[in-house]
């Protein structure tokens, strides 16, 4: 054996994603290009806003000197301040570049948090339906994740997650807008939430991170304000990235905050300083933070991707889909009319439409759909969704 059993087993857990995008290689192959649709993979085709060409350029054309070179783990003092700058617009909370540290991305990000605060066996909440790699993350610092229930709009169960909390829970992890549903925790559940954290904290004398995950908080739709964990709970940080708001995936830029009310804030962002280096990300791409220091109010168009999502939902409920409206993100997460939703994925298949079963977001009996591709390939599977629709007696 060539890896670690546990990886192996990892693979095979975490690797829905991947296993669709092999299986529309092949039904592409052998039905052709035309014929197949692929919704299964969060990677949008929109470009990104000019403003981040003008600046790519701008620096290509007259380079300042040193550019490339390394700079403080936490990144460049001036993109630091141009973040926290706009956090404090956007929050309302006083941010400064001493709170901000430039990472890898948000997944990139979290990893920094997670080594960071962990000791070895605490504890991290997620809440299904959830991203898969957080469990590994968890794990990748001697964690533990534990998963808390959603009801039935997706939203957290409080109720639950007071059973589940114990002395050596470390963090509560959440997703908003969420992938996979795409739902928006409002300012009254965050408050909630906030409230049972400190009434945790005093039961067990012990110290509770919230860690918000938001690489999707300019995606939202319908006029809706971001609701900033910051004034919820003292001990909040919050991790994104450019990957969705510029359309800039593969640049993995991003970025951690946090909440400057924080008492133990300057000890916490020196740890996070030394696990960006000792994690071996050593700082984020110099020349994505040169550009992205005069971007920070700058978001590719959403209202792109809310057309998408209209479109889709109005199509898929009028075929009999259940599904929960997101408000976000570019993902849907119907009911499937199986209860096995890897069948129903696979009947799907059989008429040229890829998804990903839910069980691969620790949700089984729902399946996601990502609409950050072209139109013509939503429109194009209409016609398969149709057909599985009739299959299962939908339709």
């Amino acid at each position: 054996m060539t890896i670690s059993r546990k990886i192996q087993r990892q693979m095979e857990e975490g690797s829905w994603i991947r296993r669709m995008f092999e299986e529309g290689i092949l039904l592409k192959q052998r039905f052709g290009e035309d014929k197949v649709f692929d919704l299964s993979l969060g990677n949008p085709v929109i470009e990104p806003p000019p403003e981040f060409e003008r600046e790519l350029r701008r620096l290509s054309e007259k380079p300042t000197p040193g550019m490339h070179r390394y700079m403080p783990n936490p990144g460049y003092a001036e993109t630091r301040a141009a973040v926290a700058a706009q956090l404090s617009r956007e929050t309302g909370v006083g941010f400064t570049a001493g709170e901000v540290v430039l990472s890898c991305g948000a997944g990139g990000a979290l990893n920094v948090v997670l080594k960071a605060i962990l000791n070895e066996g605490d504890e991290v909440v997620i809440f299904a339906p959830y991203f898969v790699e957080y469990g590994y993350y968890v794990d990748n610092h001697g964690g533990v994740p534990r998963v808390a229930p959603t009801d039935g709009s997706f939203n957290p169960d409080l109720g639950a997650l007071d059973g589940i909390i114990t002395a050596r829970t470390r963090a509560v992890l959440i997703n908003s807008p969420n992938n996979p549903t795409g739902v928006i925790y409002s300012p009254a559940i965050l408050r909630q939430l906030g409230e049972l954290l400190a009434a945790k904290e005093r039961q067990y004398g012990t110290g509770l991170f919230l860690l918000s995950d938001e690489p999707y908080r300019r995606i939202i739709f319908d006029g809706l304000a971001y609701p900033h964990i910051y004034r919820y709970h003292p001990a909040s940080l919050a991790v994104t990235s450019h990957s969705k708001d510029l359309a800039l995936p593969g640049e993995r830029i991003g970025y951690i905050a946090v909440n400057p009310e924080y008492p133990g804030r300057r000890e916490l962002v020196d740890g996070l300083t030394f696990c960006n280096r000792t994690l071996g990300f050593v700082n984020a791409p110099a020349l994505m933070q040169h550009i992205v220091q005069g971007l920070q109010g700058v978001t590719v168009d959403v209202g792109q991707y809310q057309r998408r999502r209209d479109y889709l939902y109005a199509e898929l409920t009028g075929m009999g889909y259940s599904i929960v409206k997101p408000q976000g993100a570019f993902y849907l997460f119907p009911k499937s009319p199986l209860e096995d939703d890897v069948a129903f994925v696979r009947e799907l298949q059989k008429h040229g439409v890829l998804t990903v079963p839910g069980r691969g977001f620790g949700t089984p009996g729902y399946f996601r759909i990502a609409y950050c591709t072209e139109e013509r390939t939503l429109e194009g599977a209409m016609e398969g969704f149709r057909k599985a629709a009739r299959a299962v007696g939908l339709l």
